[in-house]
């Protein structure tokens, strides 16, 4: 039997949430360090707290992602064994 095509995700992708979520992390660091309370540093600290927020739903995404395509294979295999199994008939006679 043929095994299904699972999606994956590549390394590169993932690779990219993670330091995405390394700038994010870094530039409300850097901001929170510089702060005068000007309104453009405000403003700077404001989409920064944005951009982390959602860089780690993209990285919570991948990981669950990861952790679906493993969660699939294993399933798919079991499927394929109970149905193996329940097809198999220890008492069953050949009429040959």
């Amino acid at each position: 039997m043929n095994k299904p095509v699972q999606p994956s995700m590549t390394a590169a992708y993932f690779a990219q949430c993670v330091i995405s979520f390394g700038v994010a992390l870094g530039s409300v660091t850097l901001g929170v360090l510089y702060l005068p309370i000007d309104a453009w540093i405000r403003a700077f600290l404001a989409i920064a707290v944005l951009y982390t927020v959602t860089s780690a739903f993209v990285l919570a995404k991948c990981i669950r992602d990861r952790h679906e395509v493993a969660n699939m294979a294993s399933r798919i295999d079991q499927a394929r064994l109970d149905k193996l199994l329940a097809e198999h008939d220890p008492f069953k006679v050949d009429a040959s």
